[in-house]
């Protein structure tokens, strides 16, 4: 065919769709433009008396409260003037600048009566800026308030963030004129709250009454409801024996019969209060042994279990929810080994059987000279092992899925390079893996790892402390922080007498957090006769240095379980007691 006779080529053009954003933004001003100038108004709203000349489109198109209203058979979608009830003037008139304006103004002064109208009309912007204002502004003179607010209107938000500020201000509160008129369900969630900053389970008790004798003739029949929320469990048996003789309860044969049946029954589920807890690191020294410390108050408590419970102890986490789990390595017939989940039950000391699936070696556990790890991210828990003797280390993880009780893989990491070093921890909804050279990032929505920035020293270990992640060598000579949210690296004072030669051989530099302070634990080389020496030391940011604390520790090799030490709450009379 002549090419004069060819049809000529046609690309495919491809539709896109485009979108004026200066149109998006000028709409809202020329709206609220003409409503200032009153033009093409098409109803009048009134409210306490005051009129609102307005258009249904707009109104319509903000709310579905007015969309309901004029697009349904109601009375109101054909009148000229609409009245509104149950609405404040004032209020109302903010919620019109909004509407036209897209702009919302809140005050402490304005904010609750400002949700009530944005529920009436179903603004939910509006509603959950006003939630966030009430949250972040609660404080001594607004906590009552806001909670008695937010317990009425179901503000989850406002709720949960005034019952965490009186639980850890409950004894300034218990003794306040707010705390005296609140309902009995607000006077019972709260006194059910675990984290009340309470050094005795009898101040709970004495709250109690003088919320009773506040106004005894109309709260003394809400006695027996209320006393189950009172954990005798955490009282010694004189102060159980004094309540039953106190004369609110003395009189009052249901609540007598109430305490006798409580303490009968001992739930030992109930946990203790925060400020009867502790915050201990927890090593380990082999033998089935844990040593529970808290070197600023000069704690060190150590703990042997039993076979049963610890048999080949190879990790250990601490959850959110102050739960400790440990994988414990069982030895199969078939010489198979499967590994197995236990958490520790705290007012019995002991180690049970957790109730979850085994995790079995299989493809996971190919190698023989695997370090396991495990950890919590969103509440999820992840099983690790990566072996770091072959040429091309391989970290492999599994995930435990709630719904189906199993644990299903994830992806995994192939690294490059022979490890000589690495550290594993997680940091929010992330796991990090530190080596020589990479640092890796998993993002546990994603299912995906993703290279950072490497660190320039050789990771010995790491813990995580808020948003960062604090490391250092294995001699503790150089000590790095590494910011997640910017992805940086800042270099720290390392060991201030440095003498790497007296470190034990055996043993790595041991990093923690107990309340909030960060803390390396080295062991050094034993003599004959001083025994093993333990150096302590706590970190002070502010001034970039490290200063040493006396730690009178049993004479014994302590080993993180993992990349540093994990840390719980302990009530330590759980532990003393056993």
């Amino acid at each position: 065919m002549a090419a004069a006779d060819q049809e000529p080529h046609v690309s495919a053009v491809r539709p896109r769709s485009y979108q004026d954003e200066s149109y998006q933004h000028g709409f809202l001003g020329t709206v609220g433009d003409l409503q200032n100038e009153g033009a093409f108004q098409d109803v009048v709203l009134e409210v306490e008396g005051r009129r609102y000349p307005c258009h249904r489109l707009v109104l319509s198109a903000a709310s579905p409260y007015f969309r309901a209203m004029f697009t349904s058979d109601m009375a109101e979608s054909r009148q000229k003037t609409v009245v509104l009830q149950g609405l404040d003037a004032g209020m109302f008139d903010e919620i019109l600048s909004y509407i036209y304006s897209g702009t919302l103004h809140v005050s402490q002064d304005r904010v609750q009566p400002l949700y009530q109208a944005a529920d009436l009309l179903q603004l939910d912007y509006v509603k959950e800026t006003c939630s966030s204002y009430m949250a972040m502004n609660v404080e001594r003179t607004t906590c009552a308030e806001l909670y008695k607010f937010a317990d009425v209107f179901s503000v989850d938000i406002v709720q949960k963030r005034c019952l965490q500020w009186i639980a850890r201000h409950f004894t300034e509160v218990a003794s306040s004129e707010e705390f005296y008129i609140m309902s009995v369900a607000q006077l019972t969630n709260i006194i059910s709250h675990d984290e009340l900053d309470v050094k005795e389970e009898i101040t709970v008790w004495e709250a109690v009454v003088r919320w009773v004798q506040h106004s005894r003739e109309d709260r003394l029949h809400h006695l027996p409801s209320i006393l189950p929320h009172i954990r005798f469990n955490l009282l010694t048996s004189d102060d159980t024996a004094a309540i039953l003789e106190h004369p609110l309860v003395r009189n009052d044969p249901g609540s007598s019969e109430v305490i006798r049946n409580v303490v009968q029954k001992w739930n030992l589920n109930l946990k203790p209060r925060l400020g009867m807890t502790t915050e201990m690191a927890i090593l380990y020294c082999g033998s089935r042994k844990l040593l529970f410390i808290n070197p600023q108050e000069g704690k060190y408590i150590s703990c042997r279990y039993s076979r049963e419970d610890m048999s080949k102890f190879s990790a250990m986490t601490v959850t959110s929810d102050n739960d400790i789990y440990i994988l414990d390595t069982e030895e199969l017939d078939d010489d198979e080994n499967q590994l197995s989940l236990f958490k520790y039950n705290h007012a019995k000391n002991v180690w049970e059987l957790a109730g979850v699936s085994t995790i079995s070696h299989g493809p996971i556990h190919e190698f023989s000279h695997c370090q396991e790890l495990l950890f919590e991210v969103d509440r999820n828990l992840y099983y690790l092992a990566v072996d770091r003797e072959i040429d091309r280390p391989l970290l492999q993880m599994r995930k435990y899925n709630q719904n189906t009780k199993q644990w299903q893989d994830c992806t995994s990491l192939q690294l490059n390079e022979t490890l000589c070093s690495c550290a594993t921890l997680s940091c929010g909804s992330y796991i990090y893996f530190l080596t020589n050279s990479a640092v890796y990032c998993y993002d546990s929505s994603q299912d995906r790892w993703s290279e950072r920035t490497p660190p320039y020293i050789e990771v010995c270990t790491a813990v995580v402390m808020g948003t960062e992640i604090f490391c250092t060598d294995c001699e503790f000579t150089q000590t790095l922080v590494y910011d997640t949210e910017s992805d940086n690296w800042q270099e720290l004072q390392g060991w201030p007498n440095p003498n790497p030669e007296s470190l034990d051989d055996d043993s790595l530099p041991i990093l923690f957090v107990v309340e909030n302070q960060l803390h390396i634990l080295l062991i050094c080389d034993s003599d004959y006769q001083e025994g093993i020496v333990h150096l302590m030391y706590v970190y002070d940011r502010s001034t970039d240095a490290w200063r040493e604390l006396k730690a009178t520790m049993p004479n014994k090799r302590y080993f993180a379980p993992g990349s540093f030490s994990p840390v719980a709450r302990m009530y330590l009379p759980y532990l003393k007691g056993t």
